[in-house]
């Protein structure tokens, strides 16, 4: 099947797409199909704007990743806001006093509750202070942000010969590597090197607390199963 009859190459087309796309990982199911495949090609090697079709951008990027496609475009990450600038808290007028009457000789001059005027105001932020503050907010800011931020990342694992189950070592990388944050492809693609081996390309996203460089040291500590690891992309989604 050749998937949805949009024209990427048109902004009316991609605009469609984006759209169709937008609460899926695949154009058909929920795996990678030749519908996929087929549909890329209609891009002819231009990334979609992550900006305006975001949801046609995470797609491609996807589906070039488990291809084995190098060298995409990456999309910018969102610059960190700015702090707000300070705004001095207004300075509240203080009520007119009241006249007093005027006291008799013979009153005594000592106030048992005090005069208002006498009572102190609350010491204002210094700018030592203020900057400090925002500069800790702004950190926080940025934390929360990472917090959030998923990488994808893409690499291809190559066997020893033709005689290997790769669909077995792929399970096997999925369910024996693992590491907190790190989600792996529901599908993987073999692709032909030479001499009738294949190799695994593969993907799996990570959060900013993970390592991309661990996941693939402990792929190729399976030495007896995995030639070597190659890293292939990482796009920010």
């Amino acid at each position: 099947m050749a998937g949805p009859k949009f024209d990427p190459a048109t902004d009316k087309g991609l605009k469609s797409f984006n759209g169709f796309i937008g609460s899926k990982s695949y154009l058909e199911g929920f795996s990678y199909t030749s519908a996929d495949d087929e549909f890329f090609a209609k891009f002819g090697g231009a990334c979609p704007d992550a900006s305006s079709a975001p949801h046609a951008y995470r797609w491609y990027v996807h589906i070039a990743a488990l291809k084995g496609v190098r060298g995409l475009c990456l999309a910018p990450a969102p610059a960190a806001a700015a702090p707000a600038p300070a705004v001095a808290p207004a300075k509240k007028e203080k009520p007119a006093k009241e006249a007093k009457p005027a006291k008799d000789d013979d009153d005594d001059d000592f106030d048992v509750f005090g005069d208002d005027d006498e009572e102190e105001e609350a010491p204002k932020e210094s700018r030592k202070d203020m900057l400090a503050r925002l500069k800790q907010e702004a950190i926080d800011r940025t934390k929360l942000k990472e917090a959030k931020q998923r990488t994808l990342v893409g690499i291809e694992v190559k066997p020893w010969g033709t005689e290997q189950d790769l669909m077995a070592l792929w399970k096997k990388i999925t369910t024996e590597i693992t590491q907190d944050g790190v989600k792996y492809g529901e599908v993987c693609h073999l692709v032909d090197v030479a001499y009738g081996i294949k190799k695994i390309v593969m993907s799996f996203t990570m959060g900013s607390t993970s390592s991309s460089d661990e996941i693939i040291e402990r792929i190729e500590g399976l030495e007896d199963e995995v030639q070597s690891v190659e890293l292939t992309s990482m796009n920010v989604l």
